[in-house]
């Protein structure tokens, strides 16, 4: 049975194209016209700007096009769409946000304390794995996913612990202090290494494990996170077979499998790119190796003095 028959605002979300424009029209707002108004700012970089609107696209593609639909449909698209989000997203919007509005927002006076606990490489690894792992436990994401606002509350506060997961990775915050390369590559390899439990639980599973996709009640239950009610009443619908011929479990298997080498794909490139940084930063002057342990030395005990 095609996708068309959920109609075009299922398919296509033209609120969400609204919203991110809207977003995105902030954006360069806030980092081009309204710059004047920060205390401390620098123009624009192009990179950045770039990062951002890869940002936006992409939210779109995984959550306002038919993969969306399809996610609810397939176990498979519902990994693939949880890969992308929590894994690739976040490093866009890290990159594509310059230092001087993160430094607004993490240094209000509520968000600060929190930010910097929540960003503590041991803290912000095991949080991002526990909120992943619990939401995929079968029971679960099939009551989560019978809720539209409680769905939407997940995801959201998912989203943010993958941001906090990859903050002491990628941030470039004026003397801040960067994790070592050595201590980077151990940070990814640890993160890979946590989540396999949650995906092996998936793979290996013998039995379909969620009702939301194999049970046809739970199932159009759960379609109105995507599709208009009024829709669906309107549709003669007994399940997601009617879409696929995979069996759940094969659908729940090639999910798991999916989730892990997309990962694996975005680890092995930031572990390429570290590498890459690393080996680049050895070739330096030796002199110039000790100018800038220097530098960070002293600005290290600048910022001890400061918060004495």
């Amino acid at each position: 049975m095609p996708l068309s028959i959920f109609g075009f605002q299922a398919l296509w979300s033209p609120y969400l194209i609204g919203v991110l424009i809207f977003i995105t029209a902030i954006y360069f707002l806030v980092t081009t016209k309204w710059r004047k108004d920060f205390k401390v700012s620098e123009p624009l970089k192009k990179g950045e700007a770039i990062y951002f609107v890869l940002a936006m696209i992409t939210i779109y593609i995984i959550k306002g096009s038919p993969i969306d639909v399809m996610a609810h449909i397939m176990f498979t698209m519902h990994m693939v769409q949880m890969a992308i989000l929590l894994l690739l997203v976040p490093i866009f919007l890290i990159k594509g946000i310059p230092w001087w509005v993160w430094k607004v927002a993490i240094e209000a006076p509520v968000v600060k304390p929190l930010f910097k606990v929540l960003t503590l490489p041991v803290v912000a690894i095991f949080v991002f794995i526990g909120l992943f792992s619990f939401y995929h436990l079968p029971s679960v994401l099939d009551y989560i996913k019978l809720n539209e606002t409680l769905h939407g509350t997940y995801t959201f506060v998912l989203f943010v612990s993958a941001v906090l997961m990859y903050w002491p990775l990628i941030q470039k915050m004026p003397n801040s202090s960067e994790m070592k390369p050595l201590h980077k590559l151990a940070y990814i390899i640890a993160n890979a290494v946590l989540i396999t439990p949650a995906c092996a639980l998936i793979i290996f599973a013998p039995n379909a494990m969620y009702e939301t996709y194999t049970s046809g009640e739970a199932w159009l239950k759960a379609m109105e996170l995507c599709v208009p009610a009024s829709t669906l009443s309107s549709l003669s619908l007994s399940g997601p077979e009617l879409f696929t011929d995979m069996k759940p479990v094969a659908d729940q298997q090639l999910g798991g499998v999916l989730m892990k080498i997309l990962q694996e794909i975005i680890f092995g490139v930031l572990i390429g790119a570290i590498f890459t940084k690393w080996y680049r930063s050895e070739q330096k002057d030796p002199d110039k190796i000790t100018a800038d342990a220097l530098k960070a030395h002293q600005q290290k005990w600048e910022r001890e003095q400061h918060q004495l």
